[in-house]
């Protein structure tokens, strides 16, 4: 089966909002910052998934969206699933954060302290591409194995 999803680098021009999960029991992603995103609801664009993740994680309403790339996760939760990824970078946004969503805490992330966060291996090389201005798009596989280990990966780039 194939799950759909966003990826959303929310920024503020200095920093990123990440969100550390720390709410879930059982959580994939327990103790790793990561973006906001998720699943797309039945019917959603990219887009309209992405403004929706970012409103209900975050409080904050997303005026423009920057695709950045794209991301397939082959079996990346181990439940026999692929992953396909849409990823954003949203530097225009109104209203006021809620740093302490459902998911977890959010917090604005200097972008020299960004990598010093824990999270996924493959976030922390792609995230270079999205902050990249030089990169029109990015198009890339992470394969993980068992333990949550990147074991691979692969990309191709417009500049």
């Amino acid at each position: 089966m194939t799950k759909l999803s966003t990826i959303c680098y929310i920024d503020n021009g200095s920093q990123l909002l990440l969100l550390l999960r720390n709410k879930k029991e059982n959580d994939y992603h327990w103790g790793k910052y990561i973006s906001v995103g998720g699943k797309f609801e039945p019917g959603e664009t990219p887009e309209e998934c992405a403004i929706r993740e970012i409103k209900e994680e975050t409080g904050l309403t997303a005026t423009k969206l920057d695709l950045r790339g794209f991301i397939s996760f082959p079996n990346f939760q181990h439940d026999g699933e692929d992953w396909y990824s849409f990823v954003y970078r949203v530097t225009d946004f109104e209203g006021k954060v809620n740093f302490d969503s459902d998911e977890g805490t959010l917090y604005w992330v200097d972008y020299d302290q960004v990598f010093e966060k824990p999270t996924w291996q493959g976030d922390y090389i792609y995230l270079d591409w999205v902050l990249d201005r030089s990169i029109d798009y990015f198009s890339a596989k992470f394969v993980y194995d068992e333990a949550g280990q990147l074991q691979t990966y692969s990309v191709d780039f417009n500049k």
